[in-house]
């Protein structure tokens, strides 16, 4: 005989992310501290698994606003212990974000977290359930780049700056591009219940294609340069040099190789 989980159960952190988590301490520790033998490799450990943290917050803020704006049910299907396997879509939401960062060192929205949208009165509910999660990179771009606009990294390994800087970097990623008002995205989340019924009926043929369209565009010169040069502009307001965030993922693609201008810090 089984039993239905129980409501702490449901809402206990799980030990795939503190494990996550753990890593993310370790190697950031290492790094700090100056450590590190293979800083290449520590930096790897330590992006791949702060990002994957962040993935999980993500989600865990669209589950819990849901939760609070009357949508019961995600408790029972995981998302209160930021278990990043217990998605509906583990390879969208942890995967391919994940494979973007180690091939092309960008931030790929994340997601998939099944609400319940019949749960929910209201349409400011509803918008603010699909903004929590970009919301929540927003807060940890600025959790990243706050030791840089507080000027309290003197004496911290060149390492551990970089490797700030290149995390910060894809938060505020992901931040701009989930907040696209396309469909698939948060940003058209946020707008939907305010839309006409035929403008969301013609716009939710759209939505499984719209992360693909907005990656086909990004891919034209033009406006991949212009998306970065945004990006380059926030973090330089924040802080961070483009130099940094340059060596930042110089060093956390430890499989390309020495590189001649950061080089120096991995010898």
């Amino acid at each position: 005989m089984t039993t239905a989980p129980s409501r702490r159960d449901d809402r206990r952190i799980s030990p795939v992310f503190l494990g996550i988590t753990a890593v993310t301490a370790a190697a950031g520790w290492a790094l700090w501290a100056d450590f590190a033998a293979d800083a290449r490799v520590v930096v790897f450990l330590f992006v791949t698994s702060a990002w994957v943290v962040s993935l999980c917050l993500h989600e865990y803020a669209h589950a819990r606003t849901a939760l609070h704006s009357g949508d019961i049910s995600v408790a029972a299907k995981g998302y209160l212990t930021l278990n990043p396997l217990a998605y509906t879509h583990a390879l969208l939401s942890v995967v391919l974000p994940v494979l973007f960062v180690v091939l092309g060192g960008i931030g790929l929205p994340g997601g998939a977290v099944f609400v319940e949208r019949h749960r929910i009165r209201g349409r400011l509910r509803h918008s603010l359930i699909s903004a929590a999660g970009p919301l929540t990179n927003v807060l940890f771009a600025l959790v990243c780049t706050a030791p840089f606009w507080l000027d309290a990294l003197d004496g911290v390994p060149e390492t551990f700056r970089f490797a700030l800087a290149f995390l910060a970097l894809l938060q505020v990623t992901a931040a701009i591009l989930n907040f696209l008002p396309v469909p698939g995205l948060d940003g058209y989340g946020v707008l939907e219940p305010w839309l006409s019924r035929g403008l969301r009926a013609r716009a939710e043929s759209f939505a499984p294609f719209g992360m693909l369209a907005v990656f086909a565009v990004l891919f034209i010169p033009s406006v991949n340069n212009a998306f970065f040069e945004a990006i380059d502009t926030i973090l330089s307001t924040l802080g961070v040099g483009d130099g940094q965030t340059y060596c930042g993922q110089n060093l956390y693609r430890f499989w390309t190789g020495r590189d001649e201008l950061c080089g120096s810090l991995v010898n």
